[in-house]
């Protein structure tokens, strides 16, 4: 996600949640009206199978599809807004459908379950392979929940899909939009925030000037299409503005700008030392801020395949020492070459 991007027209109505007391009759009609009737529970043996095809970058029958999302909502939706995460682990920012890159991280940073993963969102647009990007990771996460966390972007929303690519390969490869609305509800499960060893926080854009306390978050209705405005859109949509203070009006048309005494104020309000996000675009794949109290991490190599940036993820030992691995683009030899009609010029 750029510093160009903007929230495109009014974001749509929220999905409900499950919960309450209408009992499995009533979660059972409701998935199937999003996932078709006829999804069948995942062995660990079928999941291995799924994420074997998924890591050669092939597609997996849509109705696998269908049944891994049901599984992972039933994952997702026992999670909190605000996930607590033991160390170590390897922190990742945006992937942005770039499956190749991706399968370049896991070999820098360690395949799972060997490794722990926090992925900080942005997981599809923009790049060739958003649906095998989303399905792969998707299954790492149903098959260990443990080891591989997800959390929202603000590319993880209906509206922002359809502009910016998602939509558009899922029709393309899948041949309706079926797919399309199983991984978009999804989406409304995935957790907005995580925190290591009750230290290091970790969202893929942002404070906001709606929440100055974890708690403040933790009650935030997350299962919904991300709003237009308000505090769980802020989350995915602020960045940090270095050498400024307060709050200023953000370029992208949504979420704000946060200077150095809002990042102090947070911290010592939640006993936190570092925030950790994703969300802008690094040369150098990563970039300190305020005194080293703001870490953006970027992990999607050559964005948009012209950028010429590095990546890079931050891996935090048991005592929270740091050490960043910098990764190139997948050689051009271990890419596939992905037959579609060019996208959009999109701003950088």
């Amino acid at each position: 996600m750029t510093a160009t991007e903007s929230v495109v027209g009014d974001v749509g109505a929220a999905s409900g949640s499950n919960n309450g007391g209408a009992g499995l009759d009533a979660q059972r009609e409701d998935e199937e009206s999003i996932f078709g009737p006829g999804i069948v529970e995942m062995s660990a043996d079928n999941l291995d199978k799924h994420i074997e095809t998924l890591m050669k970058c092939e597609l997996i029958p849509e109705r696998a599809v269908k049944s891994l999302c049901a599984k992972a909502r039933e994952i997702l939706v026992q999670e909190g807004n605000v996930q607590v995460i033991d160390s170590p682990v390897t922190v990742c920012g945006d992937i942005h459908g770039q499956f190749y890159d991706l399968m370049e991280l896991f070999r820098v940073g360690g395949q799972i379950p060997d490794t722990n993963y926090l992925f900080l969102g942005d997981f599809v647009d923009r790049g060739f392979y958003s649906v095998e990007t989303f399905l792969l990771l998707l299954a790492l996460k149903v098959r260990y929940p443990d080891r591989m966390m997800l959390i929202r972007g603000n590319h993880e929303s209906r509206q922002i899909t359809q502009v910016y690519g998602f939509y558009d390969e899922c029709l393309r490869k899948y041949g309706s939009a079926s797919v399309w609305k199983c991984c978009t509800e999804v989406f409304d499960y995935l957790s907005l925030s995580a925190v290591i060893d009750g230290k290091v926080f970790c969202v893929h854009g942002g404070l906001s000037p709606s929440i100055t306390t974890l708690d403040q978050i933790r009650v935030i209705d997350r299962k919904q299409e991300v709003p237009h405005d308000g505090p769980m859109c802020d989350l995915l949509w602020s960045d940090p503005e270095d050498g400024n203070n307060g709050w200023g009006m953000s370029p992208r048309g949504a979420g704000y700008l946060f200077g150095a005494d809002v990042v102090k104020a947070f911290c010592e309000s939640n006993n936190v030392d570092l925030i950790c996000r994703a969300h802008q675009l690094v040369m150098e794949g990563y970039k300190w801020h305020f005194n080293e109290t703001v870490l953006t991490v970027w992990s999607a190599p050559n964005y948009c395949y012209r950028c010429g940036n590095v990546a890079a993820i931050l891996e935090l030992d048991e005592q929270l020492n740091r050490e960043f691995t910098i990764f190139e683009a997948a050689p051009q030899e271990n890419r596939g070459a992905p037959a579609k009609k060019p996208q959009p010029d999109y701003f950088l």
